[in-house]
């Protein structure tokens, strides 16, 4: 049994590797991205392309998205943004539920499980 551990600090790892399976903390938008759930939507899913990436894989290998909304209302808008990204015929296993996110600038925090790419 194989565990890597990337980008470790005292409370979490950004992600972590066992045997072929890929499990990303929950990503929140950086500092200065944080002016809409469009602005924040695309940064997220650009560090989680970065991180699959680092550990070997990509969003076609996706198993599943946990995407936690601060408020149903960017729902749709959300979702145009996650059709655009997610490549046709890779959709994963998903689900989109509202949540009171850590802090109150925050409208989207995304957890992913992927497969090492073969």
């Amino acid at each position: 049994m194989s565990i890597t551990r990337m980008d470790t600090g005292p409370r979490l790892s950004r992600a972590v590797i066992h045997n072929d399976t890929i499990y990303l903390a929950g990503l929140i938008a950086d500092e200065g991205h944080q002016e809409g759930i469009a602005e924040q939507t695309r940064n997220v899913l650009e560090k989680i392309d970065i991180l699959l990436e680092r550990a070997g894989s990509d969003k076609m290998h996706i198993l599943r998205a946990a995407l936690f909304i601060k408020d149903m209302k960017y729902l749709d808008e959300m979702n145009e943004l996650w059709l655009e990204w997610i490549p046709e015929g890779h959709a994963p296993a998903r689900a989109a539920v509202e949540a009171n996110l850590a802090h109150p600038h925050l409208l989207i925090e995304i957890v992913i499980t992927a497969a090492v790419k073969e």
